[in-house]
């Protein structure tokens, strides 16, 4: 039996090792569950939605999950 606490221990560890490979631009697969990994968006104009005036938006990464064929067939069903 696992108690709780090591639980949250394992899961913290497995977050952090995550989001410490996508801080690094790696991409990370599980089999049969999906893969992590960033992407690029460009600089764009957005709008102020109180005034409507233009506002311009810079560059920026932003992490993404694509789910695995086995996981979305298990959905599916």
């Amino acid at each position: 039996y696992l108690f709780q606490k090591d639980i949250h221990k394992v899961i913290h560890i497995i977050f952090n090792s995550i989001s410490e490979a996508l801080e690094n631009g790696d991409r990370v697969e599980l089999r049969g569950f999906g893969a992590f990994g960033v992407k690029k968006r460009q600089a764009r104009i957005g709008r102020n939605p109180r005034s409507g005036h233009p506002v311009p938006i810079p560059e920026k990464n932003i992490p993404f999950f694509k789910m695995g064929k086995s996981m979305r067939q298990r959905i599916n069903k």
